[in-house]
């Protein structure tokens, strides 16, 4: 299906990390999808610095300040203030 998704003339939306791409590394070990974009939940992946990605949205799931101090994330206050999709750019 990956190989298929490559070669269509279309555009190609990849959820949260396209697939065979590893979500913290970026590493490609095999086939990958090459999206136009990719929208992201939550967080950004760190994984998702790579080109291959195409262009990159943070989209906001209304999870919990709480949860995410609980889960070890240090956030001051939600990334989104009042918006649910963030357009992310590559440092």
């Amino acid at each position: 299906m990956i190989e298929w998704a490559n070669t269509q003339a279309t555009d190609v939306l990849s959820l949260d990390v396209p697939s065979g791409v590893d979500a913290t590394s970026g590493v490609t070990p095999g086939v990958f999808v090459t999206p136009d974009w990719t929208l992201t939940l939550a967080l950004p992946k760190t994984g998702l610095g790579d080109a291959a990605t195409g262009s990159i949205v943070l989209a906001d799931l209304g999870i919990p300040l709480e949860a995410f101090r609980r889960a070890g994330v240090s956030l001051d206050r939600s990334p989104f203030d009042k918006r649910f999709l963030i357009p992310l750019h590559r440092a």
